[in-house]
């Protein structure tokens, strides 16, 4: 008894590629199928995601995030000298900057978050509001020593308005830096998203004469459309 012949394969789609500004192949565009249950605001989310080739490389490198590549391009930048250093990373979730951090040489990583965080090796993460005295003393424990790098690529939860969030991310900005000016070992390096249109000139004006150098800048992996900025700090001249 013959066999039947084998069902054809699915057809698969066929995508055309172009180049992007990098020099890598990335998909064209794409639309998902729109879901009932889905708001258009989230479909615009998942479309952006589904064609952002900083996504795609984060997928396929193994990073948390794609706020990876923002941190390694400042780095290239900026020469954050991660080589040995002990770094506190605030608002550390989902992992994403202390996945290059440790990848970069750093011998100790404290990351906090008010939401949960998957371990990762080498990486002691705990859930809280390093605002709270209590959690910034159990940061300082954990690490063992003063930092020489606060990192935070935080942001606040959007509302859809936007003079709101600019203040809400604006107020982050400002207690991270309160936060490196009581924390920093000297010759500390501090780096923090901002918005502009925020209050970024007056942390701006907070660093001023505590840091040897201070510059901002906007990474190539952050996307053209959005508002944040980094601040950099480099070398605290010590409390």
């Amino acid at each position: 008894m013959t066999e039947p012949p084998a069902a054809d394969p699915p057809r698969r789609r066929r995508q055309k590629w172009t180049e992007d500004d990098k020099g890598g192949a990335r998909a064209s565009p794409e639309r998902l199928r729109s879901a009932k249950t889905r708001t258009a605001s989230s479909q615009r989310w998942l479309e952006r995601q589904l064609n952002d080739p900083y996504v795609q490389r984060a997928q396929a490198a193994g990073y948390r995030s794609r706020a990876a590549y923002k941190l390694m391009e400042l780095d290239d930048r900026f020469r954050f000298g991660f080589a040995d250093a002990r770094v506190i990373d605030l608002g550390a979730a989902p992992g994403g900057w202390a996945q290059v951090a440790l990848q970069r040489g750093a011998k100790a990583l404290v990351g906090v978050d008010l939401l949960d965080i998957e371990p990762l090796a080498m990486a002691h993460f705990m859930k809280g509001d390093f605002t709270d005295p209590d959690v910034a003393i159990k940061l300082r424990a954990a690490l063992g020593a003063a930092p020489d790098i606060v990192l935070s690529d935080m942001a606040a939860n959007t509302t859809g308005h936007a003079q709101t969030d600019h203040l809400r991310t604006s107020a982050l900005l400002e207690a991270a830096a309160v936060y490196a000016l009581e924390n920093l070992a000297a010759g500390g390096r501090f780096c923090a998203k901002a918005f502009l249109g925020g209050a970024e000139k007056d942390v701006l004006a907070m660093l001023k004469g505590r840091f040897e150098v201070i510059r901002h800048a906007k990474p190539p992996a952050s996307r053209k459309e959005s508002p944040e900025i980094y601040l950099v700090a480099l070398g605290f001249r010590g409390r």
